[in-house]
């Protein structure tokens, strides 16, 4: 499958050869250059700061395999047999906890500061993401693209931001969000989701 941006074809269609070597490498590199910048930049001794928006941010990511676990609308590929579940474990455990820690303990106080470090960072995950679809690392499903993926950037940062100062305000609005993109992208969350029946059905 080729990823599209808002239903236009925009990536060129690769060989398996190029994708084969380079699916595995992209999600190495992104996780190692994570695990580099929290050593450099982050104090850990602060580490108890940040801990609750961590765990607010690897609460949302194992919401979607939930909600998705039989209607992905994206999903992470090595290409040389590592199972996607495996590579989303990393990416929730590893990846998104390094991402809170690195945000949040450079986080400016000014306004227009604030602006340009959250558009820093929406930069970053954009061009890794759109990276990620040229080398066959990331696959869309179900009308997700790449449009929206910057979208949830934008919405995903200013999130982790709202946590860290008012946490109780960011999980009322998550819900909101949540059952905003299950109903657009109709995910058929409880049809499919053998988990979520047993919740619906019991008594």
């Amino acid at each position: 499958m080729i990823p599209t941006f808002y239903g236009y074809g925009m990536l060129p269609k690769r060989p398996n050869k190029y994708i084969h070597h380079r699916g595995i490498k992209m999600h190495v590199i992104v996780l190692l250059l994570a695990v580099a910048a929290v050593w450099y930049f982050v104090a850990w001794r602060h580490f108890h700061e940040y801990q609750a928006t961590i765990w607010y941010m690897v609460a949302m990511n194992l919401l979607y395999y939930f909600f998705t676990a039989d209607y992905r609308l994206w999903t992470l590929h090595s290409n040389v047999g590592i199972p996607p579940a495996v590579i989303d474990l990393l990416y929730t455990f590893v990846l998104f906890p390094c991402t809170v820690m690195t945000f949040l303990s450079r986080y400016p106080h000014q306004l227009g500061k604030q602006m340009v470090h959250t558009g820093k960072w929406i930069i970053i995950y954009f061009v890794g993401e759109w990276i990620g679809c040229l080398v066959g690392a990331i696959h869309y499903h179900h009308g997700w693209s790449l449009g929206w993926s910057g979208l949830f950037l934008v919405v995903m940062f200013l999130m982790l931001q709202l946590h860290d100062k008012r946490p109780v305000l960011a999980y009322g609005l998550s819900v909101v969000i949540i059952a905003f993109l299950l109903y657009w992208f109709e995910v058929p969350w409880l049809a499919s989701n053998a988990l979520a029946e047993e919740l619906v059905t019991w008594n």
